[in-house]
């Protein structure tokens, strides 16, 4: 059997202080089955010296791919970027801060490698790995609100939609049209891919170190009315 391939896009925006910290821990990571990894930073044209923080990384570590956007574009653009540059068996998306633990990738490969499912979601809402406790209405609107109003169009019972961790086999995320450039790639990505047939959506609990606002947590409540129009959009109205 070939060598199969996680490809891990790394969507960055203004993350010169604490980049360096989520690759080494991308570097450090041993996947099982022998399962290699592709490792694809994409910079949606930051302001800081995100820049100079990758390149003096990559400096060691040379098989990282580093890719730049000209203009500031949007989280979601970035991982379009991403999606288009994997030439992995698997895509999974990985936030440049240090709110989700890439030990845990392991979790998100399991059910695929052992051949039960195309899509596995992180669920921060499950399972009995560390939370940092944070934002009441935050984890509120996420789990009630767009969760809930996503899983009423989708036919799917998720407990976190909105979770940063989703692996894909990489030919069912490549096959759809994806168009949303900021945070509503994650309604959009759920919507789309549960239309696919017999595609098998699995879910498991990880961990979640949460940022406050003044850490450099960047979505605010402009973005969940964004997302509850993409529910909208994408589920109720089934745009392409």
């Amino acid at each position: 059997m070939s060598t199969q391939t996680l490809s891990i896009i790394i969507p960055a925006y203004n993350e010169e202080r604490t980049i360096h910290k989520i690759l080494e821990k991308v570097a450090a990571v041993q996947l099982i089955g022998g399962v290699q990894k592709e490792v694809i930073i994409v910079n949606d044209c930051s302001k800081d010296d995100t820049k100079g923080a990758v390149q003096k990384f990559i400096s060691a570590h040379p098989d990282f791919k580093y890719v730049e956007h000209p203009v500031n574009q949007g989280k979601g653009a970035a991982i379009h970027t991403g999606i288009k540059e994997a030439a992995g068996h698997f895509v999974i998306v990985q936030d440049a801060d240090l709110e989700y633990d890439p030990a845990e990738y392991n979790i998100l490969l399991k059910p695929v490698l052992d051949g039960f499912a195309d899509v596995v979601y992180g669920s921060r809402f499950m399972g009995g790995k560390p939370h940092r406790v944070l934002f009441y209405w935050h984890s509120i609107g996420n789990k009630l609100v767009l969760t809930g109003l996503s899983n009423m169009f989708t036919n799917l019972n998720l407990t976190d939609m909105e979770t940063c961790y989703k692996l894909f086999r990489a030919e069912h995320i490549k096959s759809i049209n994806l168009c949303e450039k900021r945070f509503g790639f994650e309604p959009e990505v759920t919507a789309k891919i549960s239309r696919i047939p017999n595609i098998r959506i699995y879910e498991v609990g990880i961990s979640y170190y949460g940022r406050t606002y003044a850490e450099g947590k960047k979505i605010n409540w402009k973005d969940g009315i964004r997302a509850i129009y993409c529910i909208l959009k994408y589920g109720l109205f089934r745009a392409k």
